[in-house]
């Protein structure tokens, strides 16, 4: 029977057999590999990555499609929203990849976070601009947040742009896939606090961070050494995660 697509889950089906091969190269999964793949939907990527690894855990919230999914015996299906979803309770060594629904991608990969030390590597399609600014450096004008509550964790790399007719229905935007790596070694920090003063660094992204955060240090009676004198997006990574561990 012939699925329709579901705007409240954000469903957009990858159709192109080209890009799904490249997908799949750009993954290249081993027998054995204990892989979840996020939204599998009609398992277009599914197949080939099953056929390679021999069995695969898929989360799909939609009950129609989770159900066709059951069907396969080398799945594992799990149905459920993502986000409660509980990581921990999966293999170490974990392989994440998906089709993640653009209306809620930031949330899952913030909700995938804590998890890193137990994840090998994840590949994802988003929305592209979603991906620069994931990728983005310093200095760069998708440079912000989502940069660096990321790139503290991962080393992030933006693979290749996928064009919106490679899906059915066609999304309004560009996509591309990432590639998100966690360092081996991640720094001790508390990510709330890294969180909470990323988003008030960059909270009045056009003014110099002593109109923001130098008010926010202050306010923590911080003695040490920051230059206030630059805007957010000047600020590197390993300064923001720097900062953070001396305030803990």
């Amino acid at each position: 029977m012939q699925h329709q697509a579901r705007k409240r889950f954000g469903q957009h089906f990858l159709t192109d057999s080209g890009v799904i091969d490249a997908i799949v190269r750009a993954i290249a999964p081993r027998p054995g590999d204990a892989m979840v793949e996020i939204g599998p939907g009609l398992a277009a990527m599914t197949q080939p990555l099953v056929e390679r690894l021999g069995r695969l855990t898929v989360i799909e919230l939609d009950r129609d499609l989770a159900a066709r999914l059951r069907q396969h015996p080398q799945l594992d299906v799990i149905e459920s929203d993502v986000l409660k979803v509980d990581f921990a309770q999966l293999p170490e060594r974990l392989r994440v990849v998906g089709n993640l629904p653009y209306n809620i991608s930031s949330p899952i990969l913030f909700h995938l976070l804590p998890f890193a030390g137990r994840v090998l590597d994840q590949h994802f399609m988003l929305q592209k601009e979603v991906v620069d600014r994931m990728a983005a450096s310093p200095g760069h004008k998708d440079y912000g947040r989502l940069s660096v509550m990321l790139q503290w964790r991962y080393d992030i790399e933006a693979l290749f742009d996928v064009p919106p007719e490679a899906f059915d229905p066609p999304p309004r935007v560009m996509s591309a896939i990432v590639r998100m790596t966690p360092w081996p070694q991640p720094a001790a920090l508390d990510p709330a606090l890294l969180e909470e003063l990323v988003a008030v660094a960059f909270s009045q992204r056009r003014k110099l961070l002593r109109h923001s955060l130098g008010r926010w240090l202050e306010a923590r009676g911080f003695a040490g050494a920051f230059d206030l004198q630059r805007r957010a997006e000047e600020v590197p990574v390993a300064e923001f995660v720097t900062l953070a561990q001396s305030l803990q």
